[in-house]
């Protein structure tokens, strides 16, 4: 049996992008979120001596979650190439902010000296982070019109609280 696959066509072929309705105020409160549990994050205790995740928690985390959600992305969503094969969007999160992201449960258990309570907030908050940048990715417009990510705003605010 002999395949023979179809040419992709123009570029062209792609219509233009609409943005949802309430697109632009709901990234705007995401990146409002972002800031606000940055905040949180660089208001928190120090580290009693420099080390290592002290600084991280101090500046690399903070800037992180202010750059995941200042750069969420509706167009950057799960998708099919053109040559058929299915292509995980990322919701605009960068691989480089999302590796640090998923590192915070490791980190924060060196960071002896933040409470218990501080810690869970901080994994909460990243953790909440990534999952608006997934949910995203996989079904932008419902997020958005069923208030998904605006209650997904409302936990991070109620973590750093």
């Amino acid at each position: 049996m002999t395949l023979s696959y179809l040419p992709a066509g123009p570029a062209d072929d792609v219509p233009p992008y609409e943005p949802w309705e309430g697109e632009e105020e709901a990234l705007a409160a995401a990146a409002a979120a972002g800031r606000r549990a940055a905040a949180w994050i660089r208001s928190l205790p120090t580290a009693p001596e420099p080390s290592p995740v002290g600084s991280w928690l101090r500046v690399d985390l903070p800037e992180s979650i202010e750059a995941a959600t200042s750069g969420l992305d509706l167009q950057d969503c799960d998708r099919m190439d053109p040559g058929g094969v299915m292509v995980d969007g990322t919701g605009g999160l960068d691989e480089e902010t999302r590796s640090k992201l998923v590192f915070v449960p490791c980190a924060v258990q060196d960071a002896t000296w933040l409470t218990p309570d501080q810690q869970i907030r901080i994994v909460a908050v990243a953790s909440l982070v990534t999952g608006a940048a997934r949910l995203l990715a996989e079904d932008p417009g419902t997020a958005i019109t069923t208030g998904e990510l605006s209650r997904m705003w409302a936990l991070v605010d109620h973590a750093i609280a």
